[in-house]
């Protein structure tokens, strides 16, 4: 994976989630095949690489690797790396709809605690998204 394509694809773990870090990332990935962040052929990072910038266990890297391997998600060449299979792989608008919410919910939650009305978080969050694009 190329340096553009590491800064396109940044893996997030949420602890407080209570989704194991493993499922975590094969969401993460499966999520950028399904919205062509990642192609076939595409190179993961390492599983020592990966571990390190997330400061997690290598196995739990591991595990996720083997698991997305095994469901033909992506192709494990030893000595090589990991790259995304031919496989096409596309999530449901209800399951598109499910993550979206388990993203927007915290944040919500968070924002109005903290006393910001629904027009100063849209504006915060179309400005983050200005600045991303530029």
């Amino acid at each position: 994976m190329d340096e553009k394509q590491k800064q396109s694809l940044p893996f997030h773990l949420d602890p407080k989630s209570g989704v194991p870090f493993y499922k975590q990332i094969i969401l993460q990935v499966e999520l950028a095949i399904a919205d062509g962040r990642l192609t076939s052929n595409d190179q993961l990072p390492t599983v020592r690489s990966l571990a390190v910038d997330l400061k997690i266990n290598p196995n739990t890297v591991a595990r996720a690797y083997n698991e997305m391997e095994i469901r033909g998600i992506v192709n494990t060449q030893q000595g090589t790396g990991t790259f995304i299979s031919d496989k096409k792989f596309q999530l449901s608008d209800i399951e598109r709809e499910q993550f979206l919410e388990g993203l927007v919910q915290p944040f919500a939650s968070k924002a109005l605690a903290y006393g910001f009305s629904l027009s100063e978080v849209c504006h915060a969050l179309g400005q983050y998204m200005s600045d991303r694009e530029a």
